[in-house]
C-alpha cells in the first residue's frame, strides 16, 4: 500500500507561506497527503477529524497570536490524538524541550534536511496508527464487557484477580454453584477461555480495571 492509499494526512501549520508550501511539496513528492494552514487559528477553525489512516501535525513553535505551544496545549485539553512534530529556530530549544515534555513526538531545528524531516513524519504517523489500534482494541474490549450483567461483572472481576469459585462465593455471599453459572456466562459472553485471558481483556478496556 502506498502512502496516499493509507489515507494518512499531514497538516503543516506555519505562518511563512513559502516555507509551508515547500514542506507540502516535499511531503507530496514522498507520497503523503498534506494540507497547509497559515496559523493555529486557521487549523482550529476547520479542526479536521482524525483520519482513519493516521497522521500528524507539523507545527512552527513560534507563530503570531496562537503559538505552536499554545495550539499544543489547546489540543491536549481536548484529548486530541494528533501526534505533533515541532519546528524550531536556534533560540527555541528550551521551548522545544517543554513541548517534548507535553507529549510532542520530536522537534526539528530549522534548517533541517529533507530526509530527516520525512523520517520523523513517518515515525509520527506510525505512532498515530499504533494509538488508533490500541484505541480500537480498548473499544472492542469495552463492548464485550458491556454484555455482562452487573453480577457477572463482579464475578468476572474477582475471577480475573485470581480468586477461586469458593473465594468469590464467600466474597459475594452467594453459592458456589451460582458462581459457577456466572463464570460460564462471563466466559461465553466475552469469548475468553481462562482467568488470565479475562484479566487481559479487562485491563485492555481499563488499565485500572483490576484495582
Amino acid at each position: 500500500m502506498n502512502r496516499t492509499e493509507s489515507h494518512a494526512i499531514i497538516h503543516v501549520i506555519d505562518d511563512e507561506a513559502p516555507f509551508r508550501r515547500s514542506l507540502i511539496f516535499l511531503l507530496e513528492s514522498a507520497g503523503w497527503l498534506a494540507k497547509g494552514h497559515e496559523s493555529g487559528e486557521a487549523f482550529l477553525d476547520h479542526l479536521p477529524d482524525f483520519p482513519v489512516g493516521g497522521g500528524c501535525l507539523v507545527l512552527d513553535i513560534r507563530m503570531p497570536r496562537i503559538s505552536g505551544l499554545e495550539l499544543q496545549r489547546r489540543l491536549l485539553a481536548t484529548a486530541s490524538p494528533w501526534p505533533i512534530i515541532f519546528m524550531t529556530g536556534h533560540g527555541d530549544v528550551d521551548l522545544a524541550v517543554q513541548a517534548m515534555k507535553d507529549g510532542a513526538i520530536d522537534f526539528l531545528q530549522k534548517p533541517f534536511k529533507d530526509q530527516v524531516f520525512l523520517d520523523t513524519v513517518e515515525r509520527a504517523v506510525g505512532i498515530s496508527q499504533e494509538r488508533q489500534q490500541a484505541s480500537q482494541r480498548c473499544q472492542d474490549a469495552r463492548h464485550l464487557l458491556a454484555r455482562l450483567s452487573p453480577r457477572e461483572s463482579e464475578v468476572g472481576r474477582l475471577l480475573a484477580r485470581g480468586l477461586s469459585n469458593k473465594e468469590i462465593a464467600r466474597e459475594l455471599s452467594i453459592s458456589d454453584n451460582t458462581v459457577h453459572v456466572h463464570r460460564q456466562h462471563v466466559m461465553e459472553k466475552t469469548g475468553t477461555g481462562s482467568a488470565a485471558e479475562l484479566a487481559r481483556l479487562i485491563l485492555r478496556a481499563d488499565p485500572n480495571g483490576l484495582d
